[in-house]
Formats: structure tokens, C-alpha cells, sequence
């Protein structure tokens, strides 16, 4: 994977920030969700590469990425205002004042917050399968709780999910989350998915407890202020979604949710295929984010 890219890891003010970059061109950020690494770029970062220069980065926590050992007051440690600042200064240690960024699943909620707190930063975005965490938590139903199950689980006070989550193994949990009825396994690279199970580990598994605990508290605080305040990402925004995914089967209408309430400058649209949008449909998410980014 990642052929003629370079491994490096860079600290920033409250971690140590695993990732690959290469190719030539603008700065692209790339950001991975939930339980996953930077590996869920593979397919289609060469491609990019092309035409940016790649940075795939894990998120604090997980992958190679180290983290605070404890979530700190509210769990601001993982919050996705964290996850945000680690990133704009990895893009400042690599050169970049300015860069492009697109996230998927967490990486897109980092994505998110670092186009509200950071928009001087950030020339163009792309959040992929997610909705906001205000309208999440606003429109919870019986539905969202059976198939986002995961969400409540691992916010459970410590050490309660961490220790249920180690307490099986890897390669098994990893088959159980990853594998979404009808869609099943087969779309993931064999390398990438022995990466997800190599890096779940307890480092990994108590960090991504802190990013869903900081998910429900202090994120949502910071999302409500937001909400209430009317601020928006301002930023051009491309907004794109897995046809077979639970983001729509649960909320319908993806992209009018981003532009009637969070963001000012979105277009976008579904691909045919589930949650894991970069790795099950490489060729319509490269084809989005080069119009997007390039076009």
C-alpha cells in the first residue's frame, strides 16, 4: 500500500501523529474514521497523488497514533477540536498554511470542526458518510440506536467499553463491525484489514472510547453553541454518502440536512455503496474529490 510514499510521525502540542504522504502537487489532507487508519485511503491515495501532495494521517489515538493517556476535564483530550488542532499543525510542520482536507466517518467530523474552528486554514473540505453531531443527537430514534449501537457503547464511563472491547479478539471484532448486512467484507483490501486488526490494540481501543465519550459531551456542547449561534461552515464543502449506508437509511436527504442548518457552500451526492464509501466505491469517491479538489 502507499507505494512510493514516505512513513514519518510528527508530535504536535498533545500527541504523536502517525502518517504517509507523497505525490506532487496542492496539500490534501485525508482523515480516517472509526476503527479504522489511514490504511482506508489506499485505493484511491495514489490516484490522488497525482495531483496533490497526500497526507494520510491517523487521528490521535488510533493507528500509530499516541494520545493522551486520560480524556482530561470533559474529555476535551479527544474531542474533535483536538483532533483538529493535531492536524493543522501536522499540515504546518510539513509546510502548509493552507491546505485541502476530506474526512470520513470521525476523520470527517475532525474535517467539520477544523472547518469551524480553522477556516482560514482550510481552501476546501469533503466530509464523507456523516452527518453533524448536533442534528445526531437531536434526531436520535430506535433505528440510529440498533445501527449506531457502537455510539452509546463505547461512551459508557471508563473502563466499561474498554474492557469489553479487549476482551474478544481483534480480528474478530473487527469482522463483526466492519461487515454490514448485504455488504459483508469482500470490498476491503486484505493488507488494510489485517492493518485495522493489527492497530486495535488498547492504546487504540481506549483512545476511540475517549473520541465517543468527547462525542457526546463536550463536542456536543461546542456543536450546540454553534448550532444556537447560527455559525456555519463558510468553506466550499463537498458532502457525499453511501447509498446503502445508514447515514441515509436513517435520516433520508444527507446533503439538505448540511445546507439548511450547517454549512453555507455544499453540494454533492450518494454513491452506490454502504457506510465505508473510500474503500467499497474507490473509483466515484476519487472521481468526487478530484471535481471537487481540482476540478
Amino acid at each position: 500500500m502507499f507505494e512510493g510514499f514516505t512513513r514519518t510521525e510528527i508530535e504536535t502540542t498533545g500527541a504523536r501523529i502517525a502518517l504517509r504522504h507523497g505525490g506532487d502537487g496542492p496539500p490534501l489532507l485525508l482523515l480516517h474514521g472509526n476503527p479504522l487508519t489511514h490504511a482506508s485511503w489506499a485505493k484511491i491515495a495514489p490516484d490522488l497523488g497525482k495531483r496533490f501532495h497526500v497526507v494520510a494521517a491517523d487521528l490521535r489515538g488510533y493507528g500509530d497514533s499516541i494520545g493522551p493517556e486520560d480524556g482530561g476535564e470533559n474529555h476535551i483530550n479527544y474531542s474533535f477540536r483536538a483532533m483538529a488542532q493535531d492536524q493543522v499543525e501536522v499540515m504546518e510542520a510539513l509546510g502548509y498554511h493552507e491546505f485541502f482536507v476530506a474526512g470520513h466517518d470521525r476523520g470527517a467530523r475532525t474535517t467539520a470542526r477544523m472547518c469551524l474552528d480553522h477556516p482560514e486554514r482550510v481552501k476546501r473540505a469533503a466530509v464523507i458518510d456523516i452527518l453533524p453531531n448536533h442534528h445526531i443527537w437531536t434526531h436520535a430514534s430506535r433505528e440510529w440506536a440498533l445501527r449506531s449501537w457502537h455510539w452509546a457503547l463505547m461512551a459508557q464511563p471508563y473502563d466499561l467499553p474498554e474492557r469489553l472491547l479487549a476482551g474478544v479478539p481483534a480480528q474478530w471484532y473487527m469482522e463483526k463491525k466492519l461487515s454490514k448486512p448485504g455488504i459483508g467484507l469482500g470490498f476491503f483490501d486484505p493488507e488494510a484489514f489485517a492493518e485495522y486488526v493489527r492497530c486495535f490494540n488498547w492504546k487504540t481501543i481506549r483512545g476511540s472510547c475517549a473520541d465517543y465519550r468527547a462525542c457526546a459531551t463536550c463536542d456536543l456542547e461546542m456543536d450546540t453553541a454553534d448550532f444556537e449561534a447560527g455559525r456555519k461552515i463558510t468553506v466550499p464543502l463537498l458532502v457525499i454518502w453511501g447509498a446503502k449506508s445508514h447515514t441515509e437509511g436513517v435520516h433520508g436527504d444527507v446533503l439538505a440536512v448540511w445546507r439548511r442548518s450547517y454549512a453555507t457552500d455544499a453540494w454533492g451526492g450518494a454513491l452506490p455503496c454502504g457506510h465505508y464509501v473510500p474503500e467499497e466505491a474507490p473509483t466515484e469517491t476519487l472521481s468526487w474529490l478530484l471535481r471537487h479538489f481540482a476540478g
